[in-house]
């Protein structure tokens, strides 16, 4: 919050995750911190909401530095995963609305869709890129971002339904790739991670794809995959529907 207000935003939509790959884990812990931030705004003169998303496994199909970039640039062409689509519309339909630039949240939500098919977002983000001294070719040509030497592609062993995806999980086989830090002063691999296929509630059948390794070696790739196919859950039951979106948190509720 310090470094969202001291950028002078005057207003400012949060996404607090909830579940076993975020900071808080239980949902009364995330409402309790969205209250607290949305508290220090309004009494910073801001005006400021916080919205409760689902991160009990990854949000969109990408995870890892480079892949979660080209996921972006995909997802400013309008060809985005429905998950991560969701979240970013709501998240810029509640800026647009509460920086009063439409009447209600329903009409924000299909102005910010629109501008997702049109693909109108892609300029801004090469815009952003180049005012930070970056390329902004890269996100008109997302195949030249870094790349690993190896891909392997993990399949199902049985039929059924993925009945869970534990993100904390595959965020540790993500560190333990290079994509993250294990402990400060540890170099980042942006080419690494996984892209998924398959999640919660997607059928499987022996054989198809459920996620690619992105790794540095042919040993790294197969402890990483090893350790995704343990927070990979398959069932014979469909599990229950679960939204992305949680809930939100505004001022005085």
């Amino acid at each position: 919050m310090s470094k969202k207000l001291a950028a002078g935003a005057p207003v400012i939509v949060l996404d607090v995750k909830v579940g076993s790959g975020a900071f808080m884990r239980r949902r009364p812990e995330a409402e309790r911190l969205a209250r607290l931030l949305v508290e220090i705004g309004r009494q910073a003169g801001r005006k400021v909401q916080a919205v409760l998303t689902d991160m009990n496994q990854p949000l969109g199909r990408a995870v890892g530095n480079a892949l979660e970039v080209r996921e972006a640039i995909l997802t400013l062409r309008g060809e985005g995963p429905e998950d991560l689509v969701e979240v970013c519309t709501e998240i810029a339909g509640r800026m647009l609305s509460l920086a009063g630039r439409y009447p209600d949240l329903p009409t924000a939500r299909r102005a910010a869709r629109a501008v997702l098919a049109e693909g109108a977002a892609l300029g801004k983000l090469a815009d952003l890129v180049a005012a930070q001294g970056g390329d902004p070719a890269l996100v008109w040509e997302p195949e030249r971002l870094p790349a690993a030497p190896v891909r392997r592609t993990v399949t199902a062993r049985q039929a059924g339904y993925i009945t869970q995806l534990d993100a904390r999980a595959v965020g540790g086989a993500a560190v333990t790739l290079g994509a993250g830090r294990a402990k400060k002063g540890d170099p980042v691999d942006h080419r690494v991670g996984f892209i998924f296929h398959r999640k919660r509630g997607d059928w499987v059948s022996p054989g198809e794809p459920i996620f690619e390794v992105h790794a540095r070696t042919e040993s790294e790739a197969e402890v990483a995959a090893a350790s995704v196919l343990n927070a990979l859950t398959i069932g014979e039951r469909r599990p229950p529907a679960r939204p992305v979106i949680l809930g939100t948190v505004e001022a005085g509720s």
